[in-house]
């Protein structure tokens, strides 16, 4: 940079240093793409270095993603130490190629940069001064300096005396539709939260516009930072509310340079099925209960039946019946073994062809003199091997002990609840056979699948004979590697000929091993397709609105319980949510669980919390809400939207809309056809496109957003939860239209 264009001496500083940084990362980057571009183009065969190649560019790839993803605001901070020491902040780390690798730019998530988020002028952990670099991509546009030593003199001319410049501007800034990260203003209360030991549960309590969501996103990144060997193995689950929410933060995770998390609603954590279908308020709470696991279990033992009255079976001319006295037996003893279902099967088999030999033996090799056996042990192994070859046999284990899938057993019990759930019960979760689920559904397949287990012994069998293929395919090539070498050197003299050949130093069998297909995927792209999963570090979202079944499912996703919670019962909406700490980690961790509040509001100015507060506390007089740091001096306003309720809306669309930023109309689900139907490029029944200037919502879809306006329509059809979660979205203004009557805190308003 020119002094012209940077006259001031402080900035020119901070640009070149950043130029040098940035030049540093395109180098990076330059090379990671030369290495993938080269790798790929070597087109290696399996029986050469394919496996190497294929490890080279899925290093570079996650190297190069990282290198992209920070590409804005690589450095915003700097610290000034007391000792004359400088550390740049930034989002990821770099180092010199000297022969110490000194650091360049600090990694906001290490040691050395807390005092960036914590310092102050009473405790000033070392700290002369504290800058905040602010930029637009690549080029520095404003600096603040806070000052630590009050009895250093030296000014730099851009002192911010309150040291909430660069909250504020991140605060008041336009929304994008797709949720940014906070490393450059995380606050103190935050800090400790994101930092907070790895082990055992830790629950994040907040209200609106707290942050909570922030700071577990970046507790996510910090822990993959702090335990990276341990939890790259294992992997990190992020559960969110719904699909649109994990759209709206999915850029956080990459932009700090972690890539391998895995996101998923509740509904997608069953691998194969993904919930489209939507439940009844009734059949949700039903489905939700933790009962359901008893009724489960009673649905797995309904389907090992018994005969009625008898199974007759035809072999070698005998005719052998199987009554329920002899099954009630084997069952039992089955039963007693206490493992899965179908995993038990194979215990049942073998019952039932120990009675049916016994059956056979008793017939064909019984004295009949003095009723002793004729038949040795030999015999009755005959015996037994061809019962186990009769169709007749099987046809019958399958009708007493079936081999069932999760699928299979859910859809049946919900098309025909009766024998299992009240009446009541029953109408609200019965439904036709059908392939689509919904989110309440997953934990029943979660449950079905621990109950049922899985007979792997035709996949240990297939595995067995690929095996034997792979040992096969390798001995042909290294007979042909054998006769190529012969031929080369038969004419060649005896020294010549001694060089060794592949033949020499391996086998077929570890030649196979060599050349088998590695697992090249991420832990979380392995993770989300294995169900059995047990990930290092589990962090939910809205953690309130989860049933007891879909907590059930997330603690056997953890078994060392390290988990993040984060949520705020007041806005519990959801039938079979729990909304309560205790009652949701009681069954699993007792009271063995860090609880903390945040309870500054950073995103709702203090006009629209007064009167969503207002709201709750017509029901819950003594309802405390979040304080807001900011005032807009912008009221909301409602208004009778007359006789024309879409037209309404139309106009008030228009007067809400930011010239920068987004607006969410926030209406019941009934009326989202008929507002889109006078909104451009606004659709209804899909999931919405947060980076559009105007969405479409209703207020559980809007959970964990935020917008610079909202427009609330008709708020007498929402419960108190969901209206005060709707009223929480604005970063700026807010307005009500109705027809119907108002809640009375509205009305008052």
């Amino acid at each position: 940079m020119s002094n012209t264009e940077f006259p001031d001496d402080e900035l020119r500083h901070e640009q070149e240093f950043i130029d040098g940084l940035y030049a540093r990362v395109d180098a990076l980057r330059g090379d990671t793409e030369s290495a993938v571009t080269d790798a790929l183009a070597q087109g290696h065969t399996p029986m050469q270095a394919r496996l190497e190649r294929d490890i080279l560019v899925a290093e570079r790839s996650g190297l190069l993603a990282a290198l992209n993803a920070v590409d804005g605001s690589l450095c915003f901070g700097r610290l000034d130490l007391a000792s004359g020491d400088v550390h740049h902040i930034g989002r990821v780390g770099l180092r010199a190629d000297d022969a110490e690798r000194t650091p360049v730019l600090i990694d906001w998530r290490a040691e050395v940069a807390r005092p960036f988020y914590l310092a102050t002028g009473h405790t000033p952990m070392g700290l002369r001064r504290r800058r905040h670099i602010a930029s637009e991509g690549r080029r520095v546009t404003a600096l603040h300096d806070e000052i630590l030593d009050l009895g250093d003199e030296t000014r730099t001319g851009h002192e911010d005396p309150s040291g909430d410049a660069v909250l504020l501007a991140a605060l008041n800034s336009a929304r994008t539709g797709r949720m940014g990260d906070i490393v450059q203003t995380i606050q103190a209360d935050q800090d400790r939260i994101i930092r907070a030991p790895h082990r055992g549960v830790l629950v994040v309590e907040g209200g609106p516009g707290t942050g909570k969501t922030a700071v577990a996103l970046h507790r996510a990144a910090y822990l993959l930072y702090e335990h990276r060997e341990l939890l790259a193995k294992r992997a990190v689950l992020i559960v969110g509310p719904n699909p649109a929410f994990l759209g709206y933060i999915g850029e956080v995770l990459p932009a700090l340079g972690e890539t391998g998390v895995l996101l998923a609603t509740v509904g997608e954590l069953f691998p194969g099925v993904k919930a489209t279908a939507t439940d009844t308020p009734e059949a949700a709470a039903v489905k939700g209960r933790a009962g359901m696991a008893d009724v489960l279990a009673e649905v797995v033992r309904a389907r090992q039946a018994l005969p009625d009255p008898v199974i007759a079976i035809e072999h070698d001319r005998e005719v052998l019946m199987l009554d329920d006295g002899l099954v009630s037996v084997a069952r039992e003893r089955t039963r007693a073994a206490e493992l899965p279902h179908n995993v038990a099967r194979e215990h049942f088999e073998g019952h039932i062809l120990n009675t049916l030999t016994e059956l056979y033996a008793e017939r064909i090799g019984t004295d009949p003199y003095d009723g002793s056996s004729l038949l040795d042990a030999a015999d009755l192994t005959q015996i037994r091997d061809e019962l186990a070859e009769n169709p007749e046999v099987w046809s019958a284990i399958d009708r007493l002990w079936p081999r069932i899938t999760p699928q299979r057993l859910v859809a049946d019990f919900l098309a025909a609840p009766e024998e299992f759930l009240p009446a009541e019960d029953a109408a609200a979760v019965r439904r036709p056979v059908t392939r689509r689920w919904t989110v309440a559904d997953v934990p029943l397949l979660d449950e079905a699948a621990e109950l049922l287990g899985e007979d792997d012994r035709m996949a240990r069998l297939r595995a067995a004979r690929e095996r034997e293929a792979q040992i096969a395919y390798a001995q042909g090539v290294l007979d042909v590697s054998y006769a190529s070498r012969t031929y080369e050197f038969e004419d060649k003299d005896e020294e010549d000929s001694e060089v060794l050949s592949a033949h020499d130093i391996i086998d077929a069998e570890r030649f196979a091993e060599r050349q088998e297909e590695d697992d090249h995927r991420s832990a979380a792209e392995r993770a989300a397709a294995d169900r059995t999963w047990a990930f290092g570090h589990i962090i939910v979202d809205e953690a309130q609105e989860l049933s007891p079944m879909a907590w059930r499912l997330l603690m056997r996703r953890c078994p060392t319980r390290s988990m993040t919670l984060v949520g705020d019962p007041a806005q519990t909406a959801e039938a079979a949510g729990v909304g309560s700490w205790s009652e949701i980690l009681a069954p699993y961790v007792e009271d063995r669980y860090e609880h903390t509040r945040l309870g500054v509001n950073y995103r709702t100015p203090a006009e629209i919390m007064e009167l969503a507060a207002a709201v709750v506390r017509a029901e819950h007089p003594d309802f405390e809400p979040p304080s807001s740091v900011r005032s807009t001096g912008v009221r909301p306003w409602v208004r009778h939207a007359g006789d024309d309720l879409p037209g309404a809306v139309a106009k008030a669309v228009a007067e809400l809309t930011p010239e920068e930023g987004r607006l969410a109309v926030i209406a019941p689900r009934a009326l989202h056809q008929r507002i889109a139907a006078r909104l451009d490029g606004v659709t209804a029944g899909a999931e919405p496109d947060l980076t559009r200037t105007v969405v479409l919502l209703d207020p559980r879809q809007s959970k964990g957003l935020e917008f610079d306006s909202v427009l609330v329509v008709e708020p007498g059809r929402y419960g108190t939860s969901d209206l005060y979660v709707a009223l929480t979205r604005a970063t700026q203004r807010l307005g009500i239209l109705h027809t119907e009557p108002l809640p009375e805190a509205l009305a008052d308003a």
